[in-house]
């Protein structure tokens, strides 16, 4: 039905989707109406204002060649009409675009839409490789029914690893055994879903890739994902799968746990073997787990952590559900780092854990000079950094995008002197942490705020969020991030920091913290 179309709106139609097509990102702008009130949905969510939409559009790139197969019409009202076109697109499939336009000083712009893109295949930003499954498990155990997304660092006997690096994962040789921590999900009854991406050689937090992609952040749309367990933090939030196995050096679970509202848990140093796992940093790499609830995260620790499930772990703190003592240390030094609104809010926190009906103790204690760990954890990181993968960059320059091939690059700079000192001055910083934690539970937002949006400088970010993630891997300590807080809208996580091995029985602690402040959440009205 295209008879009936004003002439003058039609012309608009047109011209915004030749717009689309060659991504004309200042026409499309001028096409969506300014102010706060206008509204974009597709299946990653909803974006509330012109200048979230304009930041969104502004990393989405192009849409593929594509012409309107149907075009409908229908007037709402003096100078208000809703449109409804389907794309067919020239490689196969068809979307489908609803509009509501308004003339608005003369010329007609868009005041809400939602689109329906074609089905894809999979989303290429969060898998490598995907199926339904993509691996059986047993077919019962304490895991079973449940689907796991595994980082692209761990080895699957049969496929490569990628590491996030195309040109990594062309010439890498199939792995020929399955690492013991994807074994032990198998084991358990959990099947794999996927193979996930992963920011490159899990050198990042931000979650943001050069050659895949950013997959998409599953609580706030337009937002970074958090990295570098982006891929599967996003297919666990996005309801994908079931259990993101990740890894964690500087915060590469809980940071992608806090920006997208999930559990996730960052074993201690050693606790779980790292065997078939590529590194990072070895004084730092551990292993854990993404979810989207505390029963799934007790359930998977309770299994892997044990002798009775995990065929590989081996040290006797794996065992441990002892209970850890109700009692919280908040670290000043640390919540200095986080902003204002996140600072407020954490407060709030404390004063309705301190009303509710098992009220623990609080006290503020202090962490310690964090630019000086971060400054040690750096270049120990670097350095170790280089030793791993430093020959593979040299040999294949321009390979790495710039992000990371510059941090490669710094981390190249580092002597065996600096190393060592670095090394040194880190052992102070790990024995006096330990020591904080001892006899009670350190608590703290854990990262400055919500996830910064795509569109953002994430540098000064970065410092902020790894001064507060640091610490813990410093000490090899075990953390967990729980989704606690709600910042403008958005999800932020509390971290608890424990004693080495009491890694379930933090998780358990974190069950019941949770389970005294949690509400339902209420719709957003406007």
């Amino acid at each position: 039905m295209t008879d009936a179309i004003p002439d003058d709106l039609r012309a608009a139609f047109d011209a915004y989707e030749s717009a689309i097509v060659a991504n004309d990102l200042d026409a499309l702008d001028a096409f969506f109406a300014p102010g706060p009130d206008t509204l974009r949905g597709d299946t990653a969510g909803l974006l509330v204002g012109h200048d979230a939409i304009s930041g969104f559009r502004a990393l989405r790139g192009g849409v593929p060649p594509r012409d309107i197969s149907e075009l409908h019409y229908r007037p709402l009202g003096d100078d208000v009409a809703l449109l409804m076109s389907v794309s067919a697109f020239r490689g196969g499939g068809r979307g489908l675009q609803t509009q509501v336009w308004q003339r608005i000083d003369g010329r007609w712009l868009i005041t809400a839409a939602h689109v329906t893109p074609r089905t894809p295949a999979l989303d290429r930003t969060i898998w490598r490789s995907v199926g339904d499954p993509f691996l059986q498990g047993a077919w019962e155990g304490p895991l079973e029914g449940l689907t796991v997304a595994v980082k692209d660092l761990f080895a699957i006997a049969g496929y490569r690893i990628g590491a996030g690096n195309p040109t990594y994962l062309e010439q890498a040789r199939p792995e020929k055994a399955t690492a013991p921590a994807v074994a032990d999900l198998l084991r358990g009854g959990a099947s794999l879903r996927g193979i996930a991406r992963t920011d490159e050689f899990a050198y990042s937090i931000a979650g943001d890739n050069a050659h895949y992609g950013t997959p998409p952040n599953g609580a706030v749309v337009g937002a970074l994902p958090g990295g570098s367990s982006s891929g599967p933090a996003s297919a666990v939030a996005l309801g994908h799968a079931d259990i993101g196995l990740a890894t964690d050096t500087a915060g590469s679970i809980r940071v992608p746990a806090s920006y997208q509202g999930l559990w996730g848990l960052r074993t201690t140093h050693d606790l779980v073997p790292r065997q078939g796992m590529l590194p990072l940093a070895q004084s730092f790499d551990t292993i854990g787990w993404l979810t989207r609830d505390g029963e799934t995260l007790e359930r998977v620790a309770d299994w892997c952590l044990s002798y009775d499930g995990s065929a590989s772990t081996e040290n006797v703190h794996g065992a441990s559900g002892a209970g850890l003592p109700w009692r919280f240390l908040v670290p000043e030094e640390i919540l200095d780092c986080v902003d204002a609104p996140t600072r407020e809010t954490f407060s709030k926190l404390l004063a309705a854990l301190a009303a509710s009906d098992d009220p623990p103790p609080f006290r503020a204690v202090h962490a310690g000079d964090l630019d000086a760990a971060f400054t040690a954890f750096r270049t120990v990181q670097g350095a170790e950094a280089w030793r791993n993968d430093g020959e593979w960059m040299r040999a294949h320059p321009g390979a790495v995008g710039a992000a990371v091939a510059e941090r490669f690059r710094v981390a190249a700079q580092i002597t065996a002197d600096q190393e060592r000192a670095a090394r040194a001055a880190l052992e102070p910083i790990a024995a006096d942490l330990a020591d904080l934690v001892d006899d009670a539970v350190l608590i703290f937002p854990t990262v400055p705020g919500p996830a910064p949006l795509r569109t953002a400088d994430v540098d000064a970010v970065r410092a902020a969020t790894l001064r507060m993630t640091a610490p813990a891997a410093i000490a090899g300590l075990p953390a967990v991030s729980v989704p606690l807080l709600s910042v403008e809208g958005a999800p932020v996580g509390v971290c608890l920091v424990s004693r080495a091995g009491t890694d379930l029985a933090l998780v358990r602690l974190a069950r019941r913290l949770a389970a005294l402040v949690v509400a339902p959440p209420h719709p957003t009205e406007s």
